[in-house]
């Protein structure tokens, strides 16, 4: 099967090519510039392609893949941007549909926790999204386009909804990376949000083989949470990464206020992925 990866250089991106080749499939790396890729697993293919301005006939030039994981979204991480819906969207929605068009027939579209906007306590991707953010309500708009797009050019379309995660690879801004610079750094404190907000968290590795599974599945399942089903403290989770990596730091709790845009205490319900067994 050939997969082609969007947003292959980025933090999910690199991990999926890499679980994709593991997993047998011929892999298209996707990506603005090629030098950003690093080392590629052995027989995956790169093209450059700029998803803002792809040209014509991009299906054919992606080799004409039987699955796309389309993972790119620019703008990140300023969730309050109108760029999201201004600039963004309409790009994504035309790039998805000249592929289609061109004779694409899956796609594992990535999607986000904040298309639940301030829905508090376990989400199941039965609740209607309600966002509050320009990002989420893009990444919503695009899922909405998308099946729209669908009724009248049919494809198989997979939303995979991303809750948190960390690991090798992720932005220096993140939480993860920013505890491991300080601690490397020799500092003895480490300033934070008071940690009490609930959240669901996976390791990188986990869900790129996720996304990978949804792709090679062969059906469609709709909307899929991405997420442990398992909600945790902020605090318990950085005290248990400190634990792990024997780093000594003390926590300054209430030093940063906590984020405006999000509940205190959400979680993903993989109900989808229960019923189906997919991740077994």
């Amino acid at each position: 099967m050939r997969v082609a990866v969007t947003g292959a250089s980025g933090f999910i991106g690199r991990h999926v090519v890499t679980e994709l080749a593991a997993c047998g499939a011929r892999v298209v790396a996707v990506t603005r510039d090629a030098a950003r890729l690093g080392e590629l697993p052995r027989g995956a293919g790169v093209v450059e392609m700029d998803i803002a301005d792809p040209g014509t006939g991009c299906f054919d030039r992606l080799g004409s893949p039987d699955v796309l994981v389309h993972l790119a979204w620019d703008g990140l991480p300023n969730y309050k941007s109108p760029y999201h819906f201004e600039t963004e969207l309409p790009r994504q929605y035309f790039f998805i549909k000249n592929l289609v068009q061109g004779g694409l027939g899956s796609l594992v579209a990535t999607g986000t926790c904040f298309e639940y906007g301030m829905q508090s306590g376990a989400l199941s991707e039965e609740l209607p999204p309600r966002p509050t953010t320009p990002y989420g309500y893009a990444k919503d708009a695009l899922h909405r386009q998308l099946c729209f797009l669908k009724s009248q050019h049919p494809f198989c379309l997979n939303w995979a909804r991303l809750f948190y995660m960390y690991g090798a690879g992720q932005s220096a801004s993140s939480l993860f990376p920013k505890l491991k610079e300080a601690a490397l750094r020799g500092d003895r404190i480490f300033d934070m949000s008071g940690g009490e907000q609930l959240r669901d968290y996976l390791p990188v590795t986990e869900v790129a083989r996720r996304i990978v599974r949804l792709a090679l599945c062969g059906r469609e399942l709709g909307t899929v949470n991405i997420c442990s089903g398992e909600p945790v403290s902020v605090r318990a989770l950085v005290e248990k990464w400190l634990r792990e990596n024997g780093w000594n730091l003390e926590l300054n709790l209430g030093h940063y206020p906590y984020p405006d845009y999000e509940p205190m205490a959400f979680w993903g319900a993989p109900s989808v992925a229960r019923k189906s067994s997919i991740f077994s």
